[in-house]
């Protein structure tokens, strides 16, 4: 294992304060920055290809492929997870159930509720897979809690919706990037990409298994939806895509253009090295905390909440450490570029 001591990136980062807020939004490597800053330089003088690269979008496309473990052709690019969770929401037939768990967040809930023709249903977290029913169609929820960093059983939410016939929906916003994650199992998953991912927001991705791709209805296709890229600029597309790239939005590239780089640098890394770090982080934290009478939400993942301690997120702040404030809970993330000193600052501030 890597020394908690040192930063996994290098050089690639560069933080100015104790960013512990990764759940709220990942900090930027080097390598994005300057994808960005290039595209935009180019753009201003008149960039022979336009304001970006199909090419540099294909490029992020399969580095989140590989990342998640399934082939780039079951992988679409869009903004964020509520325009995905849509598309998945208007393709239910009226009076279809979907299962989700309580308190989970609203970018996945929110698009099946706006309908009103669909039974919707809320369960505890640790009661979704004993909840799920014969009538239950879809199973909605995140890996990892964003309010308490809670992890569900995915094992037995999916063996729960394999045995009643249900189809499954994973946000893997608040985990895919430093846990691993094996995309085909389940039937969509989703993850806006600015958090754990390292990258600029306006990427978003979408994993959609070929069976389930045949009762999608890809509701905003557009020219960059057909099989054939250059050849559907007026009138109907003539041929989707055969992959889940019919369900693609036409790509933010300044955002893609800074995706395909800090995917890669993951690449480099290994989620799993990244996983046994924030975990470790994360580990000190929680035994800390218990060392100053308080009590973090019982879990393993990187995100540690403390129930009822939202009030000290402020003065956390004005010392130079930054986390979050969720649901009345004080809620600290660990990441790659994160080491034991940050742990201890913010350890030492909330000491006081």
């Amino acid at each position: 294992m890597d020394s908690l001591d040192q930063p996994l990136g290098g050089a690639e980062f560069a933080p100015q304060r104790t960013y512990l807020n990764t759940s709220a939004c990942g900090l930027l490597p080097r390598r994005a920055v300057e994808a960005v800053t290039l595209l935009m330089e180019e753009t201003a003088a008149g960039r022979p290809g336009g304001a970006g690269s199909f090419d540099v979008v294909a490029e992020a496309r399969a580095s989140y492929a590989r990342l998640v473990r399934v082939a780039p052709e079951r992988v679409a690019v869009g903004s964020s997870v509520a325009v995905h969770c849509g598309m998945i929401a208007q393709s239910l037939p009226p009076g279809a159930e979907v299962l989700f768990p309580e308190g989970d967040f609203s970018s996945v809930i929110t698009p099946f509720t706006v309908r009103g023709d669909l039974k919707t249903r809320f369960v505890p977290l640790e009661r979704l897979p004993g909840s799920v029913g014969p009538g239950t169609a879809l199973v909605a929820f995140s890996a990892v809690q964003s309010a308490d960093g809670r992890t569900a059983d995915l094992a037995a939410v999916r063996a729960a919706a394999a045995a009643h016939g249900a189809r499954t929906l994973l946000d893997a916003t608040q985990s895919a990037g430093w846990l691993p994650l094996r995309a085909g199992d389940w039937d969509y998953t989703v993850a806006g990409a600015y958090k754990y991912l390292l990258c600029p927001r306006g990427t978003s991705f979408l994993t959609v298994t070929e069976e389930a791709q045949e009762s999608l209805v890809p509701i905003h296709a557009g020219w960059t939806s057909g099989e054939e890229l250059w050849v559907n600029s007026y009138g109907p597309v003539r041929e989707l895509a055969r992959s889940a790239r019919r369900f693609d939005e036409p790509p933010a590239f300044p955002s893609y253009h800074g995706a395909a780089r800090s995917l890669a640098l993951l690449e480099e890394i290994g989620v799993e090295r990244i996983e046994a770090h924030d975990k470790g982080l994360a580990a000190r934290f929680r035994s800390g905390l218990r060392s100053l009478g308080h009590e973090p939400v019982a879990d393993v993942s990187t995100v540690v909440a403390v129930p009822g301690l939202g009030h000290r997120a402020e003065a956390l702040r004005e010392a130079g450490v930054l986390l979050s404030a969720r649901a009345g809970h004080l809620r600290a993330s660990f990441h790659l570029y994160n080491t034991a000193a940050d742990v201890d600052r913010a350890l030492d501030v909330l000491a006081g």
